[in-house]
């Protein structure tokens, strides 16, 4: 499929956090965009406000009539049922129908592509990495699974030729990808209700790093049964991060590449994680050819992204972080992050489980890496695109843990239970609707200071 044939996108779930910045991409390119999506969001009102027509209704009639046309292409996210009538409307009449991972594998083709894998790690690691490019003035568009502090977008750039592209493991979609630098952050099991064992999981992960030929052109963790550039932080690797220290509320630290140390980094994101994400993405531009300086002036600048550690109110009294985990190493790493910056204060976790599956696959590393906390507080689990299972509920996930300091309460309860806490540190954690309660209890917290 040729792209530059293409004058009309249509997009089926075009509020999705990835499908928004493929509209994005393709207004930039000055298609025409336009699309449906099951209900108004702040992302979706950012859309409007940039010209495209977005409508909430699976209507045939809304379709803007200038879409019937053979050149249109429509895109689809996996979340639409089977039965939705305007992507049956485009099946029946031979449009192009094409899945985002589709798309995203024909814009990586005729570009430049850098891929960002791994079950943890991906949305960080490519903002900072599109952040190093475009500031650094490569010619980049980076498509990034979150929103970006420093451009308050989840699309950083416009360039034509080269690429940034989160390359994400959900039902095999990065195999799709062209890379021509990849890195691989992680390969813990997850989404087991698609790929049934952790093993078939790491076979889709190599298969994934069997795209990059060349094997000086993709960065790993020492882990990882792969072959390729070694990361690492405070250990012996091809690119090391050492000399790690905390200084005026950002790591400072050094980086040994194969041919240089570069001195004293300043990066402001919380989390040894975090530090390990930064250190790809070096990588990464470094053998790409990005100047020194630039990479240092960028990593210093980059603010972070939405809902990863995103703090929501920091004073002398009370701090309030929210953050996006949904996997028991993800939320590991919350919790050193927060004892490394706040080690003598209490605690409180508010944690809404995402996905039925996933609970019932990883219980016993939940309870135990909730437990860690000094109080903890559980919303029911966010289904999104499944339906019940029996027995499976935050209840049992509750009972497994051994922290005494826990109770479930439901979202309208939420803001009352945070209020009577006499915690000082506040973290908000989970991938469901708990985002669109942070501005109520940041709003409700702030009231009480």
């Amino acid at each position: 499929m040729n792209l530059h044939q293409i004058h009309n996108v249509y997009f089926i779930g075009i509020g999705g956090i990835g499908m928004s910045n493929l509209a994005r991409y393709f207004k930039n390119l000055g298609k025409q965009v336009s699309g449906y999506d099951k209900t108004p969001s702040a992302l979706t009102n950012e859309l409007i406000e940039s010209g495209i027509s977005i409508h909430f209704e699976d209507s045939i009639d809304l379709i803007p009539t200038d879409f019937y046309v053979e050149n249109t292409l429509v895109i689809i996210t996996p979340a639409v049922p089977k039965a939705h009538s305007e992507w049956n409307y485009f099946l029946e009449r031979d449009f192009q129908v094409k899945k985002r991972a589709e798309v995203l594998g024909i814009i990586t083709k005729d570009t430049f592509c850098f891929a960002v894998a791994g079950t943890h790690g991906k949305t960080t690691t490519s903002g900072i990495l599109g952040h190093i490019l475009y500031e650094s003035g490569a010619d980049v568009t980076a498509f990034i699974g979150g929103i970006v502090e420093n451009y308050n977008s989840n699309l950083i750039g416009s360039g034509k030729t080269v690429t940034v592209v989160e390359a994400d493991e959900f039902d095999r979609s990065f195999l799709h990808l062209h890379p021509n630098i990849a890195c691989i952050t992680s390969m813990d099991a997850d989404h087991l209700d698609i790929y049934g064992t952790s093993e078939a999981i790491e076979e889709s992960f190599v298969e994934f790093a069997s795209k990059v030929e060349d094997k000086s052109r993709l960065f790993i963790t020492k882990e990882l049964p792969l072959e390729g550039i070694t990361c690492a932080v405070n250990e012996d690797a091809v690119f090391k991060a050492f000399n790690v220290r905390v200084g005026n509320g950002s790591y400072v630290f050094d980086v040994q590449t194969p041919t240089e140390i570069i001195k004293d980094l300043y990066f402001g994101l919380p989390g040894k994680h975090n530090l390990m994400n930064a250190l790809m993405a070096i990588a990464m531009a470094n053998i790409f050819g990005t100047p020194t300086d630039a990479i240092a002036k960028a990593i210093a600048s980059f603010k972070g992204i939405k809902r990863r550690f995103s703090y929501q109110i920091k004073t002398d009294e009370l701090v309030y972080i929210d953050d996006y985990a949904h996997h028991p190493t993800e939320i590991n790493a919350v919790h050193q992050a927060v004892r490394e910056l706040y080690p003598s204060q209490k605690v409180l976790a508010i944690f809404q489980p995402h996905l039925f599956s996933r609970t019932r696959d990883f219980a016993d590393d939940f309870a135990k890496s909730l437990s860690a906390f000094d109080d903890v507080v559980l919303l029911d689990i966010y289904p999104a695109r499944e339906l019940p299972m029996e027995g499976i509920n935050s209840q049992w996930l509750m009972d497994k843990m051994t922290n005494n300091h826990k109770k479930i309460v439901s979202k309208s309860d939420l803001i009352s239970t945070i209020l009577a806490s006499d915690a000082t540190v506040i973290v908000t954690i989970g991938a469901g609707d708990i985002g669109e309660l942070v501005p109520s209890i940041k709003k409700a917290i702030n009231e009480t200071l």
